[in-house]
């Protein structure tokens, strides 16, 4: 795992240290080959420079936030913003379902928008896959 998304993690809670270090586990293994990074003051996986994953912590709180999560029909996800962001929150580590994170990475993978150039196109999203 990237150096600065450890000291992210290390940086929290126990308890959300527990839910960012899981999280980071499951997204590493799933996205093998995805650049991660802190981004935007929190970790985030990239695929060809485009933003697939990523978590933060809120007030009450660990997001998991999935960048084309709007389009993965998937009931579990909440819609975020205007956007196509989905996410779902932790409180406890016992709240991560493996296999939803891992259908959801898998569906992160075949379902991109192109937020990477979204400045560049004036706010107007185009889906890649």
């Amino acid at each position: 795992m990237n150096a600065a998304i450890q000291e992210y993690n290390d940086s929290q809670t126990p308890s959300d240290k527990e839910i960012c270090d899981q999280l980071a586990q499951i997204i590493t293994q799933n996205l093998p080959n995805a650049e991660n990074k802190i981004w935007h003051a929190h970790p985030v996986w990239f695929l060809d420079g485009n933003p697939i994953a990523g978590y933060s912590k809120l007030k009450n709180a660990v997001r998991l936030l999935f960048w084309s999560g709007q389009s993965f029909d998937e009931e579990k996800l909440l819609n975020e913003g205007s956007f196509k962001a989905a996410e779902s929150r932790y409180t406890a580590v016992d709240q991560i379902n493996k296999d939803d994170l891992e259908r959801w990475l898998k569906k992160a993978q075949e379902i991109q928008w192109d937020y990477k150039n979204l400045i560049k196109r004036k706010g107007v999203l185009i889906r890649l896959k």
